[in-house]
């Protein structure tokens, strides 16, 4: 008898893997009764990853949301499913176990079926925890395995895993295959060897589509007995998201699986909401680039979703590493040499890192290492000459075990640096919160909601939940969307993504200082050099000294302050941002020369 292979639409993170938010609540409760009509979905992805934040960055409650989202599926009897990060849970840092256990019990009550949960180590201390509270949450347990390729991601290797999660009670394996590198033979075998020792268990697969393998993939792990796979549809499908409903469909069905009808009225439906969303404002924050496919992402193993926010960060230093390059004589960097350049210190790094898994926020950490490595070594200067802070808690083992073996080299570098590395439970140095968290909300006098799922927001994402509160978000919001339309024009047709360079001519201040590194912003915001409650903050003037690593400046932005960190040891020749201003991540605010230049 023919196997039915069944399907998920992963609503959630067709938006998110193509831009920065997703519908309102709105317009995901007009888009859900067309979803339900195409008739070939099991399962729906609603919420988790950056649902709940990005509601209240636009000034929405995502305790709202999630519940009038899933009410439609509920009642069609079609599961949901949400998404979390482990010890992370809905956000990018560590979160108290308390606030954890009672995420699970909220979404529950929400209407959330599922609980995937994916440790970006695949440590399984970090695993255990979701398991168990998704568990006595009265949630499906589901465990994303995060899939890379290397030479420690074996079969055997996922394998330690899944036995370890399944004695924790897990009830389901998701092979997560975030930037769509899983070979699909690898994950053929993987899926036969869960089948087999654990045929009890459901197995989920989800693959993005941006070097080409996922469709190949689908079909080997369908093949070797997976039940559910994740798809997608027009206008956000193919390109870096995921495969489309209508071509998986058909090439299961013509293997000889049993699949369920495909209404294709209301697949268009659900594509013609889904392109009124992007016109009506969603599209403002859409890299177009993530439309297309790369098969330069294969020997990088970066996700595609990534593209954007790198090609910003490599053109921000383009101009001043031509200026360094023509003061040595040598011919200037095109901006595809230096991407090619980039993609092959990934390679050269991530090994020497331990292969963490290029999964959020990892995946940050080891493009963020190789672009300043490549900065440097384009200055002269040494390889690991600037490792920020969060990268530093993930080699420490802080967030958990790396898969592999760190190299010699930055074992060295950190006892150099008098750094101790830490082999314990990455939960235990954050104690419980939720009684600090409940007697604030009572002195705000604040409610702590149905089933407190305002406490647990609160507790989540107090500072973005602060503003939503105040209203502070939602005024922030509304003035962005004004100022991205008057940029775009009307129509609203987004044809470029909207990245605001340098106010200044960075190849004049290259010339000037030939052996200045530029200082950037890490994220958008307002830029504050100093915080002084006593006198007039201002920027630094030249001559300042600074360190490599440590805060010379602030960005006040929308979830909190980020650091600006240069990325050498030096004074400061030029300061190009104003004390202030609002700056884009990237954006050079400054020239740092070292002091031997």
């Amino acid at each position: 008898m023919a196997k039915e292979i069944k399907f998920s639409l992963v609503y959630r993170d067709m938006w998110q893997s193509s831009g920065k938010y997703v519908p309102r609540v709105d317009q995901l409760e007009e888009v859900a009764p067309a979803i339900i009509d195409m008739g070939c979905f099991d399962r729906v992805e609603t919420n988790g990853g950056a649902f709940e934040q990005v509601n209240l960055l636009f000034g929405e409650n995502p305790n709202t949301a999630v519940r009038r989202w899933t009410a439609p599926f509920h009642k069609a009897g079609i599961q949901t499913h949400m998404l979390e990060r482990g010890l992370n849970a809905l956000r990018m840092n560590p979160v108290p176990a308390d606030v954890r256990k009672l995420m699970f019990k909220v979404k529950k009550k929400q209407g959330t079926d599922i609980a995937r949960s994916f440790c970006g180590l695949n440590d399984h201390r970090n695993l255990r925890r979701s398991v168990e509270f998704a568990k006595e949450g009265g949630m499906i347990s589901q465990v994303a395995l995060s899939i890379t390729n290397s030479p420690v991601h074996t079969v055997e290797y996922y394998m330690d895993i899944v036995d370890k999660v399944v004695a924790y009670g897990a009830d389901e394996i998701c092979l997560k295959d975030m930037a769509g590198i899983g070979r699909p033979t690898t994950l053929g075998r993987l899926v036969h060897d869960i089948k087999k020792k654990y045929p009890h268990i459901k197995v989920q697969y989800h693959g993005h589509s941006g070097p080409g393998f996922s469709p190949a993939s689908m079909l080997e792990v369908a093949r070797a007995g997976a039940d559910y796979l994740d798809v997608a549809v027009e206008p956000l499908s193919w390109g870096k998201v995921h495969p489309d409903v209508i071509t998986i469909r058909e090439m299961m069905k013509a293997d000889g699986f049993l699949v369920k009808d495909l209404n294709m009225d209301a697949y268009m439906e659900v594509r013609r909401l889904t392109q009124k969303f992007i016109d009506d404002f969603l599209g403002y924050w859409i890299n177009p680039a993530n439309a297309r496919m790369s098969s330069l992402l294969v020997g990088c193993g970066l996700p595609g979703g990534m593209m954007g926010s790198m090609m910003a960060d490599l053109k921000g230093f383009q101009n001043a590493i031509n200026a360094t390059e023509r003061a040595h004589g040598r011919p200037e960097i095109s901006l595809d040499t230096l991407m090619v350049k980039l993609f092959q210190e990934v390679e050269y790094v991530w090994p020497r890192l331990g292969y963490p898994p290029l999964v959020t926020p990892f995946s940050q950490y080891v493009k963020n290492t190789a672009l300043m490595n490549l900065l440097n070594i384009l200055n002269g200067k040494p390889r690991w000459t600037t490792i920020d802070k969060d990268t530093w808690g993930m080699i420490l083992g802080k967030m958990g075990k790396l898969p592999g073996e760190l190299d010699p080299e930055i074992v060295a570098l950190a006892k150099e640096k008098g750094m101790e590395f830490y082999t314990g439970d990455p939960q235990d140095p954050y104690p419980d919160e939720l009684p600090k968290f409940r007697q604030m909300m009572k002195e705000e006098g604040w409610d702590e909601g149905q089933d407190e799922e305002e406490l647990f927001e609160f507790a989540m994402h107090e500072r973005q939940y602060r503003d939503y509160r105040s209203g502070v978000a939602k005024q922030r919001f509304n003035t962005e969307l004004e100022d991205l339309k008057k940029k775009a024009g009307a129509p609203i047709v987004v044809t470029r993504p909207v990245v605001e360079m340098p106010k200044f001519d960075v190849e004049e201040y290259s010339k000037k200082y030939p052996h200045a590194v530029p200082v950037q912003v890490p994220s958008k915001g307002q830029l504050l050099w100093q915080i002084d409650v006593d006198d007039d903050s201002a920027a630094p003037v030249a001559g300042t000294p600074v360190k490599a690593g440590e805060a010379m400046g602030y960005v006040q932005t929308i979830y909190g302050m980020e650091e600006i960190v240069p990325a050498i040891d030096g004074r400061v020749v030029a300061v190009t941002g104003k004390q202030g201003e609002n700056v884009v991540k990237g954006e050079i605010v400054a020239f740092v020369q070292g002091k031997d230049e």
